[in-house]
């Protein structure tokens, strides 16, 4: 499953966003442009709409699952 959503937000030790995903893997979701560009993020609003929105899981597309993250 490559396709999830995005159940919740937490932070990282280092204060940065953190997307807690329904299939068990989190993303960082930062904005640091020009590299990576995500304004919403930062916006308390706009960061709790992106829950229930479906979200590309880069470890599900690799085959990875919690247990082989490490491997």
């Amino acid at each position: 499953m490559a396709n999830t959503f995005i159940k919740d937000f937490i932070r990282d030790e280092h204060g940065h966003w953190v997307a807690v995903l329904a299939c068990g893997h989190t993303q960082h979701l930062r904005h640091q442009p020009p590299w990576q560009s995500r304004p919403w993020v930062l916006d308390p609003a706009q960061r709790a709409a992106m829950i229930g929105k479906t979200f590309h899981c880069g470890w599900c597309a690799q085959g990875l699952d919690n247990d082989t993250l490490g491997a």
